[in-house]
């Protein structure tokens, strides 16, 4: 049927679309359903809802969720694994100490943005703060400054990072369903991270630290701040395996650049070891030797690190996958064409229309996974349509988009609360401003640099 109670095809699909999509954000944020078993039977309804034959939406389902992990769940195995190896060497400790003596206690907060931007380059954010908070606890004792204008440099840091920087998983998945180049995505990010996290992390920190005033947990104070650290890492390497997958990403995009027809075997080589499984696979080898055996490590224990930390990784890796069904079933089912008529007819901005759309979802379900890889499906079309957008910075706006407003529905929100030892208004007025910043910001600067790329 071509219409329904009068409306055309695709704004019947439209409708579709948003009936499935608020049936997933109401099972997730209010009856706190696994997200992944919520994007699968949002997969169903939307496929049966549209009209597709159940082979069809089945083979939507199966082909969305494994074109999605195809890299994604290497990417992600082998960032947790370079993120333990860094966890397990004391490197992130190594880091942030030697980043405070050169910074200075007057200027420690800058300090603990840039070491939340390293490290949260191959770990996840929840990840990243567990690995973080100990030292993030040792600087405020040390310096006698407040905790939140320590701390929340050091969040603004990892969130950037989560949100807007590959290798990064959420930023990955737009990059695969976008078609971008991700070299050009890594250089973006890192023009509007940088100011972004800035200013949401050692500005705004030391604005809300003379406000909020609070103690860390007594026991993990304690825990943390007896901890010996004579023996860590040297600080140039840990920061040389820690970059090398960006590196390696860098070089082979540069290379394509300069040879776009890969005429010669070096740009080959380079494009080969610029691929992002490729990167990180070289960086974890890498980290085996750089902060497994050489730090006294045996065989035994790497791989025991190495086998133990991606137990946590799973449910991340099946809520990506079940969102590329998701996304899946939104394009064969016509409904990304028809937003995509409808999007070019109004002339819509799509930086914008990327952004909010992550954001709505972002707001409605708490987390910024779902949002990303929901909105990646809901754009793509869109952009199939609009060739002369700058999909790179589409990208960068999706990423923005998901941070937006994370309050009471995200798992971030309250490991942030408890770790820091604040009620619920403190953490609103802190982290969760702290997020809408990095969004908002992270939007005004993208529009900005449109205008010049």
């Amino acid at each position: 049927m071509d219409t329904i109670f009068g409306f055309s095809h695709n704004v019947t699909l439209l409708i579709w679309a948003l009936v499935a999509i608020v049936f997933l954000v109401v099972l997730i944020a209010k009856f706190k359903w696994n997200p992944f078993v919520t994007l699968l039977i949002s997969s169903l309804l939307l496929g049966f809802l549209a009209g597709m034959k159940p082979d069809d939406v089945i083979k939507s389902i199966t082909g969305g969720l494994g074109g999605t992990l195809g890299t994604i769940a290497i990417v992600i195995g082998l960032g947790t694994m370079l993120g333990k190896m860094m966890a397990e060497s004391g490197g992130a400790e190594r880091i942030a100490t030697t980043l405070v003596d050169r910074f200075g206690e007057k200027r420690v907060h800058w300090a603990m943005m840039i070491v939340g931007f390293i490290v949260g380059i191959p770990v996840f954010f929840e990840v990243g703060v567990i690995l973080l908070i100990p030292i993030v606890f040792i600087v405020a004792r040390k310096t006698k400054m407040s905790l939140l204008q320590i701390g929340i440099p050091v969040l603004a840091g990892l969130s950037t990072v989560h949100g807007l920087v590959p290798p990064h998983p959420a930023p990955m998945i737009a990059i695969d369903a976008y078609q971008a180049d991700l070299g050009k995505t890594i250089l973006y990010s890192i023009i509007i991270g940088l100011p972004t996290a800035i200013i949401a992390g050692p500005l705004f920190g030391k604005f809300i630290g003379r406000r909020i005033q609070v103690e860390p947990p007594a026991n993990l104070a304690e825990q943390f701040t007896t901890k010996e650290n004579s023996n860590l890492p040297g600080f140039g390497i840990t920061l040389f395996t820690i970059l090398l997958p960006v590196i390696l990403m860098l070089i082979g995009s540069i290379a394509n650049i300069a040879d776009p027809d890969a005429t010669s075997q070096f740009t080959v080589f380079c494009e080969f070891i610029g691929n992002e499984i490729i990167a990180l696979l070289i960086a974890v080898v890498f980290a085996f030797f750089s902060l497994g055996f050489s730090r006294g490590f045996s065989k035994e224990d790497v791989s025991k690190f190495t086998s133990e930390c991606l137990a946590p990784t799973a449910t991340i890796i099946l809520i990506i996958g079940a969102g590329g069904a998701f996304k899946q079933v939104l394009i064969n089912s016509g409904v990304g064409a028809a937003i995509a008529d409808i999007a070019t007819q109004a002339n819509v901005n799509i930086i914008l229309f990327a952004w909010f759309v992550a954001a709505l979802i972002r707001v409605a379900t708490g987390s910024a996974t779902v949002a990303m890889t929901t909105a990646a499906g809901i754009v793509a079309p869109v952009l199939g349509q609009n060739p002369d957008t700058n999909v790179e910075l589409v990208v960068l706006a999706t990423g923005a988009g998901s941070l937006v407003l994370s309050h009471v529905n995200d798992a971030g929100f309250w490991m942030v609360k408890e770790f820091f030892n604040m009620t619920v208004p403190q953490t609103l007025k802190s982290w969760t401003v702290m997020e809408t910043l990095l969004s908002v910001v992270g939007l005004v600067l993208i529009l900005l640099l449109s205008t010049v790329v």
